[in-house]
C-alpha cells in the first residue's frame, strides 16, 4: 500500500504557534483518512520548520471500498395514498436509482418507512484527498492569520508559496490560496538555492537534508543539545543552563541549527541574574551559561540558523548587541535606585489598572487591607507569620510598575521589586513576598516561598477576580482575556501547597467588599466566582493533582464546604484509596439507587418534612439499619472532625450488608402511605448523614447497577 506525503510550504510562523499547528495537521489528516476509509490502519508522522508544515502517512488505500448502505425515505403513510405511489414515494425512488416496486418496508420505533439498499461505488483516493485536503488546510487553527490575495482571498498564518502532495509517486492535484501542488519542496532559505524534488515521501526528511532542512523537530532538538554541549566545552568547567522554554523556541526558529558561544565583561555580573538572564534568554534568545559553582558566568550560546560562524562575524555582533542591552539595563538599575520604592507608591496614582476600576494606588489599598485580614484570621488560627511584612509588602507590592526596569524589561514585574526592596535593605520576607506575589503564573510554576508571598499573591488574584466579575468581565467560554482561570488556579494551587485555612467563599466576600460596582449585585456576584472557584478547584483535583474525574466530581458535590480547599483535597485521597475496595463499590451502587429512589419520590410529590421514625418501620432489616445510623453517624462525624476521611469512608462502609439486606428484603415503595414516607426518610436519612466526605453516587462503578432504576 502507498504512502502519502502532504506539506505546505509558507513564509515563517512564528514560533509559538508550530507545534500546535503541527499537531493539528496531523490529526486532521488521520482522521479524514480514517473518515474516508482510506486508512484504517495510516500511521501519520509530522514534521515542522519555520517554513513549513508537513505529514507522512503510511499504508494508504488506493481507493475507498464498495459500500452496502441502507437508505431510509418517508413514511408509509406518506409514500402511497389509496395504494398507489406518491410523489414522495416516486422521488425516492429517482433518488436510490430503482423502481418504487423495489423499495423494501421496514418497520421503525417511530413507524413503517421506505427502505432502500444501495450500493456506493468507493473513490479513488486522489479524488477523495484532492476534494476534502483544502478544506482540512484552512480549517488549521491560527490565533491570528492573514490575507494576501485580496479580503475574499484564503485566509492563512502566512502567505502559502508552494505545496507537495503526492501518493503513490503520482501527484496529487490539490489547490489551495492560488497554489497548485507538485513534487517540488524548497530547502533552507539562504544555503540552498535549488528546489528540492521528493517522488517518494518515505525519502522527504532525506531529500530535505540535502538541501540544508531538518525537517523532524526532534532530531533538531538533538543537534542543538549537541551544538550547545561542544560550544560550551571551550570554557573549562562550565555548562549551559538548561531553559525548557528557550529550547522549545529555538527548535521552531531553526531549520539547520548550530550554536555559537559568545562572551560578555564580567562587570555585568554585577547586576542580578534574573536581569542578566531576562535579557539574554527573553530579548536575544541566548542561553546562559554557569560555572562549575552553578554562578552565572560571563558568555552566552546564541542557535543560529546557519551551518556555523568560522570567521566570528556573526559572534560580534551577537556581543555588541547585548552589551548594548546589558548597559541599558545597568543604567535603568542605577537611575531606579535614586527613588525608593516607599517613594513611589504616590506613582501609582499615575498608572492604571483598568478603566473602570482605577489606578494601580487603589488596587494597592485593596489589597493592602485584604492581605491583613487574612493574615490577621491565619495569624488567630495558629499560623506563624509576619503580619507586619505582609502589610508592607502588600503597600510595595506594585511600585516597580514605576520603574525604567520594568518598563523596558515588562516580564520582570514583581521580581525587580522584590530585588530593589533588597538593595534598599529592607527585611527579606518583605523582599520575598514581592518577588512572588505574581506566582504561580501557570500549575506548573512554583507557588511563592513563604507564608507571606503566599498571602499577598492570594490576595493581589482574588482582588482582581472580584474587579472583573463585578464589571462583568467573567471568563466565558474559551475567551478569558483578563486571564482569571490562571490566576484562580494560581489561588487554589497557592492555598493547597501551603495548606493554609483560606475558605474561597470567606476569601471571595472579603474581596467584593471593597467594589461598590457589586453593591446591587452582590449576592448573585458572590455566587458566581464562588461557582467559578469551585470549577477551578476541581480542575486541580482531576488535572493537577491526578484524581479520577468521578472522584473529584464525588467530593466536589458533597455537602462538605466544597470551598475549603485543604480538606477537599484530603476527602479527595481518602475516596482514591479506598474506591476500588469491594465494600466501597457496592455502597456507591447503593447510594445511586437511593439518590434515584428519592429523586422519583419527590417528583412524585413527596417532602422530606419530619425524618423517619424507627417505631415505624415493620421489616427486621430496616430496622435494624435505622439502629445503626445513630451509631456510625456519630463515629464518621467524629473522624471527619478531626480529619480522618479514610477512617470514616471505612466505617460508612461497613453498612453495606444491612443496605444490600435492607434492598433485598424491604419494598421502599410500599402501598401503605405512611410507611412508605417513612422508609424513604430512612433513605434520606442515610442519603444526608454519610455524604459530608464524599456523595457516593458520582462513584462510576463496575459493578452490577441493576437494582439503580429505583424500584423495590
Amino acid at each position: 500500500m502507498p504512502d502519502l506525503l502532504l506539506e505546505i510550504g509558507c513564509e515563517e510562523i512564528p514560533a509559538r504557534m508550530i507545534d500546535g499547528a503541527r499537531e493539528e495537521f496531523a490529526r486532521r489528516v488521520g482522521d479524514l483518512l480514517a473518515r474516508e476509509r482510506l486508512g484504517a490502519k495510516a500511521g501519520v508522522q509530522a514534521f515542522s520548520t519555520p517554513r513549513r508544515l508537513a505529514v507522512i502517512a503510511t499504508e494508504i488505500a488506493r481507493s475507498q471500498p464498495d459500500v452496502k448502505e441502507q437508505l431510509q425515505g418517508p413514511a408509509i403513510k406518506m409514500a402511497f395514498k389509496d395504494g398507489q405511489p406518491t410523489a414522495a414515494a416516486e422521488a425516492f425512488a429517482k433518488k436510490v436509482g430503482t423502481d418504487v416496486s423495489k423499495l423494501q418496508k421496514v418497520s421503525t420505533p417511530k413507524g413503517e418507512y421506505l427502505s432502500a439498499s444501495v450500493s456506493k461505488k468507493g473513490r479513488s483516493a486522489t479524488e477523495v484527498l484532492a476534494e476534502i485536503l483544502p478544506k482540512e488546510i484552512a480549517a488549521i487553527y491560527w490565533p491570528k492569520s492573514m490575507y494576501w490575495q485580496g479580503k475574499n482571498g484564503q485566509r492563512f498564518i502566512r502567505p502559502v508559496r508552494w505545496l507537495v502532495a503526492i501518493l503513490d509517486g503520482k501527484t496529487i492535484p490539490v489547490e489551495f490560496a492560488g497554489i497548485a501542488a507538485g513534487a517540488e519542496s524548497h530547502g533552507h532559505r539562504t544555503l540552498s538555492a535549488e528546489a528540492v524534488l521528493i517522488h517518494e515521501p518515505e525519502r522527504y526528511a532525506e531529500e530535505l537534508l540535502k538541501a540544508s532542512v531538518v525537517a523532524d523537530p526532534a532530531e533538531r532538538e538533538q543537534r542543538i543539545r549537541k551544538a550547545l554541549d561542544a560550544a560550551t566545552r571551550t570554557v573549562s568547567g562550565a555548562g549551559w543552563r538548561e531553559d525548557k522554554a528557550l529550547l522549545h523556541t529555538v527548535i521552531n526558529l531553526t531549520e539547520f541549527p548550530s550554536a555559537i558561544l559568545g562572551g560578555f565583561e564580567r562587570e555585568y555580573l554585577q547586576l542580578p541574574e534574573e536581569v542578566l538572564i531576562t535579557v539574554m534568554r527573553d530579548h536575544q534568545k541566548y542561553f546562559a551559561v554557569e560555572d562549575g559553582a552553578e554562578k552565572l558566568a560571563p558568555y552566552f550560546l546564541a542557535v543560529l540558523n546557519t551551518e556555523g560562524d568560522p570567521e566570528g562575524i556573526i559572534r560580534h555582533g551577537h556581543e555588541r548587541v547585548l552589551r548594548a542591552r546589558f548597559n541599558d539595563a545597568r543604567f535603568f538599575w542605577q537611575a531606579d535606585q535614586k527613588i525608593p520604592l516607599r517613594e513611589r507608591v504616590e506613582l501609582l496614582k499615575k498608572v492604571t489598572f483598568q478603566k473602570d476600576l482605577g489606578s494601580y494606588y487603589e488596587k494597592t489599598e485593596r489589597v493592602t487591607k485584604l492581605a491583613d485580614e487574612l493574615a490577621a484570621n491565619l495569624e488567630n488560627s495558629g499560623v506563624k507569620l509576619n503580619r507586619n511584612a505582609v502589610r508592607e509588602a502588600a503597600w510595595l507590592a506594585k511600585t516597580d510598575l514605576t520603574t525604567e526596569l520594568v518598563k523596558e524589561f515588562t516580564e520582570l514585574q514583581g521580581i525587580v521589586g522584590g530585588l530593589y526592596a533588597r538593595a534598599q535593605g529592607l527585611e527579606e520576607k518583605i523582599a520575598a513576598a514581592i518577588y512572588d506575589h505574581y506566582k504561580p503564573e501557570s500549575v506548573e510554576d512554583a507557588v511563592p516561598r513563604t507564608i507571606e508571598g503566599a498571602i499577598l499573591s492570594i490576595a493581589d488574584k482574588a482582588d482582581s477576580i472580584a474587579g472583573m466579575f463585578a464589571l462583568g468581565l467573567q471568563p466565558t467560554g474559551s475567551k478569558d482575556p483578563f486571564a482569571l482561570r490562571r490566576q484562580a488556579n494560581g489561588i487554589v494551587k497557592t492555598i493547597a501547597e501551603h495548606r493554609l485555612r483560606i475558605n474561597l467563599g470567606s476569601l471571595l466576600e472579603l474581596a467584593i467588599r471593597s467594589y461598590p460596582q457589586a453593591a446591587l449585585n452582590k449576592t448573585k456576584i458572590i455566587a458566581s466566582i464562588s461557582l467559578f472557584l469551585q470549577e477551578r478547584l476541581e480542575f486541580y483535583l482531576r488535572d493537577v493533582l491526578g484524581f479520577a474525574y468521578d472522584t473529584a466530581r464525588a467530593v466536589m458535590a458533597s455537602s462538605a464546604d466544597p470551598n475549603d480547599v485543604v480538606q477537599t483535597i484530603e476527602r479527595a485521597r481518602a475516596v482514591s484509596t479506598l474506591r476500588s475496595s469491594a465494600d466501597f463499590e457496592h455502597i456507591s451502587v447503593a447510594f445511586k439507587r437511593i439518590k434515584n429512589i428519592l429523586r422519583q419520590a419527590r417528583l412524585a410529590g413527596w417532602v422530606d418534612t419530619a425524618g423517619f421514625h424507627s417505631e415505624g418501620l415493620e421489616e427486621e432489616p430496616e430496622k435494624l439499619l435505622a439502629a445503626q445510623i445513630p451509631r456510625v453517624s456519630e463515629l464518621v462525624e467524629e473522624m471527619r472532625a478531626r480529619g480522618d476521611y479514610r477512617a470514616a469512608l471505612l466505617e460508612i462502609s461497613k453498612l453495606r450488608p444491612s443496605i444490600d439486606s435492607f434492598f433485598d428484603k424491604v419494598m421502599v415503595m410500599a402501598p401503605d402511605k405512611n410507611l412508605r414516607e417513612n422508609r424513604l426518610a430512612l433513605l434520606s436519612a442515610i442519603l444526608k448523614g454519610f455524604s459530608t466526605i464524599a456523595d457516593f453516587s458520582e462513584i462510576v462503578t463496575e459493578g452490577k447497577e441493576e437494582k439503580e432504576k429505583g424500584i423495590s
